[in-house]
């Protein structure tokens, strides 16, 4: 390609970067959000990230057991999982802000279904589907060290 083109490029692209930033910073709900709640108001779509490592399962959360972290809400099946999650809310909560995990680490985020999750190494990670998730899992690794090259970005931190 031609030094001329090559540069019409360049200046094309930035003039794109300079458009999103000034659309993003006057419609801040267009940003992604830190912590997904699948369009509701809490996250995980309600359920319980304390209940993923202590009954090795989903369990919806209730209203009457919240707390707030990064400010959104989540919900608990018992009293004792709220306090444990409050004490060490990075211990539980998932990563990702609880994105989509094959999502993020193709550098997009995507709603989440709360059956298809799995912990590794201590963390929290949830998928779309459980369709996508076998297919995370297959190489969940290397999926791992891209999606958390990815989610600052993805997030603007």
């Amino acid at each position: 390609m031609s030094p001329i083109i090559v540069s019409r490029h360049r200046s094309i692209l930035a003039a794109f970067a300079i458009v999103v930033a000034v659309i993003v910073a006057a419609f801040p709900a267009l940003a992604v959000s830190p912590v997904n709640t699948n369009g509701g108001e809490a996250a995980i779509s309600g359920y319980d990230p304390v209940a993923y490592f202590t009954a090795g399962k989903p369990v919806k959360g209730s209203d009457r057991f919240t707390a707030t972290w990064n400010g959104t809400t989540f919900r608990f099946a018992s009293a004792e999982n709220r306090d444990r999650f409050q004490a060490a809310p990075e211990t539980y909560a998932p990563q990702y802000g609880g994105y989509c995990a094959w999502a993020v680490s193709q550098g997009y985020t995507a709603t989440i279904d709360p059956s298809a999750w799995k912990v590794v190494d201590g963390k929290l990670y949830l998928n779309y589907s459980k369709g996508i998730q076998r297919r995370w899992e297959r190489d969940q690794a290397n999926l791992i060290v891209a999606a958390d090259r990815h989610w600052p970005g993805i997030v603007g931190e």
